[in-house]
């Protein structure tokens, strides 16, 4: 890549071997040899006077000095980057690449549909889209392995530009010939009583979902438990029964009028946000900052609002 050659040689050698975790990684990664990628660290831990490295027995990982430079590398990458992107801007806005890290839910159809929607209007534009856990997607941002995370978090994170946050309550679903499809919003007890399949319990709205459950006295035994929400969604659609999800992951089967959506209406079901993230300090390149406006705008767009907990307790039902 172009923005290669505003790079020192010795940084991204060094920052290779980082997210390789060895030389010999990193240089089949830079198609060069390892003692040429050796020899560009010592370089810079003579120059630094300081081990850039702890060697281990299964790699290479960075001392907190190694951190530091990691960090500085990284920003120094996306600047030049940004740069290249610019530059070729000036043009007009006709090729770039735009590369994401999303959980999971985000890349059923969310992001998809977007993405096309942005590439009518600029057909040159390319996307990376990578799927991984709420915490990896931060990760991948932190590291500059990605330009905008699509995730949910409960919590704030260093060194994170929170671009766009809402709340992203955890809802119910169903089909719309279901018995509870004639409401909007439901509580715990009501669904209790109906057959359904959960995530398993790593998944942020499966935790939202037993902590409410926990607060209600309430034991659900699910028919179904998986870790692949589009089987929970066919399990569903099938006459399964219910499920939960966030108002996003449905949103346009909801709209089509193949999903009923009902808003879970007990405590703590919208302690989660959905946000769009970027790695603070950093200028965007520009296809990436139109690409955050469509994607703000788009979440924003039919989002659910926000159901006001009930006041009174629910009755305890019994244990199925």
């Amino acid at each position: 890549m172009l923005s290669s050659r505003l790079q020192d040689t010795a940084l991204r050698y060094f920052l290779e071997v980082v997210r390789s975790g060895s030389v010999s990684e990193a240089a089949t990664r830079l198609n060069v040899s390892p003692s040429a990628v050796s020899r560009q660290v010592a370089a810079l831990e003579d120059l630094l006077g300081v081990p850039l490295f702890d060697r281990r027995p299964r790699g290479m990982a960075p001392s907190a000095a190694g951190e530091l430079l990691a960090a500085h590398a990284r920003r120094g990458a996306l600047e030049a980057d940004r740069v290249v992107s610019d530059i070729q801007a000036l043009q007009g806005l006709r090729t770039g690449l735009v590369r994401i890290c999303s959980s999971a839910g985000f890349a059923i159809e969310f992001l998809p549909r977007v993405m096309a929607q942005f590439r009518l209007q600029y057909p040159g534009i390319q996307f990376h889209l990578r799927v991984a856990s709420p915490a990896a997607v931060t990760v991948a941002v932190l590291n500059g392995d990605a330009d905008i995370g699509v995730t949910y978090s409960r919590s704030a994170e260093r060194d994170i530009t929170v671009q766009h946050r809402q709340a992203a309550p955890v809802i119910a679903i169903m089909r719309p010939d279901h018995a509870l499809a004639r409401s909007h919003s439901i509580t715990l007890a009501q669904m209790h009583a109906h057959p359904i399949a959960l995530p398993e319990r790593d998944n942020t709205v499966r935790q939202l979902f037993d902590i409410g459950c926990s607060q209600r006295g309430l034991v659900f035994e699910p028919v179904l438990v998986c870790n692949h929400f589009e089987t929970l969604m066919h399990f569903v659609l099938h006459g399964g029964g219910l499920s939960i999800s966030g108002e996003v992951t449905v949103r346009d089967r909801v709209q089509r009028g193949e999903l009923h959506a009902a808003q879970i209406r007990e405590p703590g079901m919208s302690a989660r946000a959905a946000e769009l993230q970027t790695l603070s300090g950093r200028t965007l390149p520009a296809a990436v900052r139109m690409f955050l406006q469509l994607l703000q705008a788009q979440l924003r767009d039919n989002a659910a609002p926000p159901v006001p907990p009930r006041r009174t307790k629910a009755p305890t039902a019994p244990h199925p």
